[in-house]
């Protein structure tokens, strides 16, 4: 049923037995940094290209700090606890993302809370987010609470979806006013930018993530990114075991944490870090021959949302029902081509199966009906 849509994908990635859904490009320098590392003995979490890499991000997100994590799960983490979430808070996130969303919250012990996303962007709702708020929540001594549950709501984690942003200025706004941080979820979105402004940067800490299927690999790794400087400094000290700075002496003053990248991995980051124009312009031209493509076949391709670039790091498009969508998942991966749906929605996942929510028909709309598409760079 679904040849034409098989020898199509094919077309784009010519003498390929098996198409992934997105593999990682080495073009560049990473080999050349990666021996300079061995040469020098510096592997571990000290050494230039830690250093190198956390600048190259702050240029060109534009973001005052950028601290260099292990991955991207414990930035998460780590952004929970700096923004100040404590056992039994409430974190309001959206239940169409990576399970890492949410298992970051409950590192915290705290409680995941979902609300609907939007359709174009895929990301969460600042409509639904600021309906459920007047549904639910008041504020008590400067802090938002849940009128229902009667926990504290702390935190609010979006995410910008497959690369594409969502509208972060209103969320950050719409939280703003009830006193609630904004931990931005930008794991999949380095390359892409909303109102001509680097996605992450918009609330309290943005997150990125470097594991090897994103548009820039470290082969595991992640990023903080702040425009609080000061926020930053305590950041890379407290993920550095919160040790005190001494020539000789160790000595810390509090419960830190061993997060810090290696500089094995930030090498291999830098080298992608300067490769990554070329990355999103080879992303953005696939993205375009699939929308094509696709609309002469009347099924939807998700595009960027309005006032965005998108970095296109993984392809999607909509079928017109599950079994459609069953039906091209089972041909296309039949036949060498992998596509994937989009995750289990959190709250249809045990661990989360109880946890708040409002109304999602969005979220249910679209875990029926998305399909990612293999989206790899070609080098």
């Amino acid at each position: 049923m679904f040849k034409e849509e098989v020898d199509f994908i094919r077309s784009l990635y010519p003498g390929r037995e098996f198409i992934p859904l997105h593999e990682p490009c080495f073009r560049g320098n990473e080999k050349k940094y990666l021996s300079e590392c061995i040469d020098t003995t510096f592997v571990s979490s000290v050494g230039k290209f830690v250093d190198a890499f956390e600048r190259r991000i702050e240029e060109y997100t534009g973001a005052a700090c950028a601290v260099v994590m292990v991955n991207g799960t414990e930035a998460l983490h780590f952004a929970l606890k700096l923004t100040g979430v404590k056992p039994d808070d409430e974190v309001i996130t959206q239940p169409l993302t990576f399970v890492a969303t949410a298992n970051s919250i409950s590192y915290c012990n705290a409680n995941p809370v979902f609300v609907d996303v939007d359709i174009d962007t895929l990301g969460l709702s600042p409509d639904k987010l600021k309906q459920f708020l007047n549904e639910n929540a008041e504020l008590k001594n400067g802090d938002c609470y849940n009128r229902i549950t009667k926990r504290r709501i702390k935190a609010c984690i979006p995410m910008h979806t497959f690369g594409h942003p969502c509208r972060i200025d209103k969320i950050v706004e719409i939280c703003r006013q009830w006193n609630i941080e904004v931990v931005e979820d930008a794991a999949e979105s380095i390359g892409s930018f909303y109102l001509g402004k680097h996605t992450g940067t918009f609330g309290k800490i943005g997150v990125l993530s470097f594991n090897g299927n994103k548009t820039i690999t470290t082969g595991g790794g992640g990023m903080l990114l702040t425009n609080d400087p000061e926020l930053g400094k305590y950041a890379k000290y407290l993920s550095t075991q919160a040790k005190v700075s001494h020539p000789w002496d160790y000595f810390h003053n509090e419960t830190g944490y061993n997060y810090r990248m290696p500089n094995i991995n930030a090498a291999i980051g830098l080298a992608q870090m300067e490769q990554l124009d070329y990355f999103i312009e080879m992303k953005r031209l696939l993205a375009e021959k699939y929308k094509m493509f696709f609309d002469s076949k009347d099924i939807e391709f998700v595009t960027e949302p309005e006032f965005s670039k998108s970095n296109f790091w993984l392809n999607s498009v909509l079928l017109k029902n599950r079994s459609a969508r069953d039906e091209f998942l089972k041909y296309t991966n039949e036949h060498g081509v992998m596509t994937r749906p989009v995750w289990k929605l959190m709250h249809h996942l045990p661990m989360f199966g109880n946890c708040f929510r409002g109304p999602l028909p969005n979220a249910e709309l679209l875990e029926e009906r998305l399909v990612n598409l293999p989206s790899s760079v070609l080098c």
